[in-house]
């Protein structure tokens, strides 16, 4: 599943070329991806001027001078292709301009779209519970440790509910983690205040290193523009089970179950 500095990533690509662009032609070859798409979606979006793009978790927005928002997912493989050289079946909207064309293709349509006011986009339903961006303000020692206080869930399980960071996603956690010599399996609430204070830096220099990159080469991501990214040539520990820590500490990295996923660590550097 794309994470968030791959929204990230495909959000700047789009960014480039839709931004300021008013939209001449909407298309959509199926009536849904996970679920359907808005009814007023393509009588909205023609002839409307995209003023600009952002993102909210793993979510990227498209705001447009009608007051309105177009909220997209990329699912398990979703991605936007920018002028492809030829059609895709998997291509299931398609969004024209003038000067370019864009295709969100999905072939396992577990991504949505959704059109949202753009004044409301704070109540919309899957923003309002949201937790902090962890690349903005609201992320610090200070929010965690009240947001953790008491929890015996593992901090690793903690920090993967939006509710309490918006976005965050199993391969940057487990990096994360190792960043801050925190051990995943680790109750939350007893993860201490230095802890805190390394593990924010750490969640921020790791996603911002990915979206320099040009987000993770996994499983059916690429940027808009086709190129694939390559942040995972350099991850410490995601993946990595059976090999050394990077730290030379003589550890051996361990690959666990956590919650239905899996995680990985350095059991010597995390505590």
């Amino acid at each position: 599943m794309p994470e968030l500095p791959e929204v990230e990533t495909t959000v700047r690509g789009l960014a480039r070329f839709l931004e300021g662009e008013r939209i001449a032609r909407i298309s959509l070859n199926r009536p849904d991806l996970r679920r359907p798409f808005p009814n007023d979606l393509v009588q909205v979006m023609t002839g409307a001027t995209v003023t600009a793009l952002s993102r909210r978790a793993k979510y990227g927005l498209v705001h447009l001078d009608r007051g309105r928002t177009m909220i997209f997912h990329l699912g398990m493989s979703g991605r936007w292709r920018i002028d492809p050289d030829v059609p895709d079946t998997h291509d299931h909207l398609l969004m024209e301009t003038a000067t370019h064309r864009f295709a969100l293709c999905d072939p396992r349509r577990f991504g949505s779209v959704d059109l949202v006011e753009t004044d409301a986009l704070e109540q919309w339903p899957q923003f309002a519970a949201l937790g902090p961006e962890p690349l903005g303000p609201g992320l610090t020692p200070a929010h965690l440790k009240a947001a953790l206080r008491g929890k015996t869930q593992s901090i690793k399980l903690c920090l993967l509910d939006q509710r309490i960071v918006a976005g965050l996603g199993n391969i940057y956690v487990c990096e994360a983690l190792w960043r801050a010599g925190i051990r995943p399996t680790k109750q939350a609430g007893k993860v201490t205040g230095p802890q805190l204070q390394r593990l924010v830096p750490a969640i921020v220099d790791v996603l911002e290193a990915s979206i320099r990159d040009g987000g993770s080469t996994l499983r059916d991501y690429a940027r808009p523009d086709g190129e694939l990214g390559y942040f995972a040539s350099s991850f410490d520990v995601y993946g990595r089970e059976g090999e050394a820590c990077r730290r030379d500490d003589g550890g051996i990295i361990r690959r666990i179950a956590q919650g239905g996923r899996s995680t990985w660590f350095c059991p010597i550097c995390q505590k």
